[in-house]
């Protein structure tokens, strides 16, 4: 465990982000993945972090997408990738299944924070720092980590539970662009980290 990693609980968040059964299936080929997220959410809890979930989501015929936006206009034009945002696919993939307590938040565009009111919801709790992972590496955990850095939260970007269709996009996020606004680490580093803070 990286000897700076330390987790204030009472200001800090769990964000696993578009762990949707649909988006799960086209992007993580290593099932351990799914078990290292599920720990770091049951471990997250037992130490009394608030745990949120971000999901994409929209509305019959997807009013939210512009034709000018490149990335979702696909959706938009595309039967086949439109299944992904249809029941069951787009539910929350049960190897990590959210609990009563966790709250969820829908966005309609890649990053966490855009048009949502997740940092509403991380102000109230009085949140300073994110521990967050997502799919994919280049998508909601890239657009997500630039504006938290930006909005001053202090971030943790879980490695090893973030994954991508391309692995040297992957590698080159958490080895060589993440490190300059957030501390990368494993989910082991993680675990530990909570059971020393605790």
């Amino acid at each position: 465990m990286p000897a700076e990693l330390s987790i204030d609980p009472a200001h800090s968040a769990l964000l696993c982000m578009d762990y949707q059964t649909g988006i799960v299936s086209s992007y993580i080929k290593d099932q351990d993945m799914l078990l290292r997220a599920a720990s770091a959410l049951k471990q997250a809890r037992s130490a009394a972090l608030p745990v949120i979930y971000v999901q994409v989501g929209f509305r019959p015929n997807f009013p939210e997408i512009s034709p000018r936006n490149a990335a979702f206009s696909t959706v938009k034009n595309s039967p086949q990738r439109q299944q992904l945002f249809v029941s069951p696919s787009k539910e929350i993939h049960s190897s990590v299944a959210p609990e009563p307590d966790d709250i969820i938040v829908t966005k309609h565009r890649v990053s966490a924070f855009a048009g949502t009111d997740l940092d509403m919801i991380l102000r109230a709790k009085d949140v300073d720092t994110l521990i967050l992972f997502g799919i994919a590496t280049s998508g909601v955990v890239l657009s997500t980590v630039r504006h938290a850095s930006d909005a001053d939260y202090r971030l943790i970007v879980i490695k090893d539970c973030c994954a991508d269709q391309d692995p040297e996009v992957h590698a080159c996020l958490v080895d060589k662009v993440f490190p300059r606004q957030s501390k990368v680490v494993s989910a082991g580093d993680l675990l530990n980290a909570l059971k020393f803070n605790r």
